[in-house]
């Protein structure tokens, strides 16, 4: 029997650690991975870009993320990104079913392991 895997975003990235302290805790870690993914696969390429992205399409993101206290600024997705375990990140990451078909020979390939690099 073929076993379904969970339509639910949070239960992958649930055993990503959110590395940042709690008193400056002002978006939820979830709203941050989501609005990246998004921005990315829909062709931002840097934190601007993905703060763009968000700004751009805030009241779609409304309906699917909590948002508390609106889009994070590119600055908070750097520094977040930056500070995340990126081997925890990308397992959950291809656990949530993303399965894009990598170029061997591209130089890029394993940009989220080096966060600081992706600006």
């Amino acid at each position: 029997m073929k076993q379904h895997l969970p339509l639910d975003l949070e239960t992958y990235f649930a055993a990503v650690d959110d590395p940042r302290v709690e008193r400056t805790k002002r978006h939820k870690l979830l709203d941050i991975i989501i609005i990246a993914i998004c921005g990315m696969i829909c062709g931002a390429e840097g934190w601007v870009e993905i703060e763009e992205f968000g700004k751009e399409k805030e009241a779609w993101l409304k309906t699917i993320l909590e948002l508390p206290n609106g889009i994070p600024s590119h600055d908070t997705f750097g520094r977040v990104f930056a500070r995340l375990d990126p081997v925890k990140f990308e397992e959950c990451f291809w656990k949530s079913g993303a399965k894009p078909e990598w170029d061997d020979s591209r130089s890029d390939r394993h940009r989220w392991q080096n966060p600081t690099s992706f600006s």
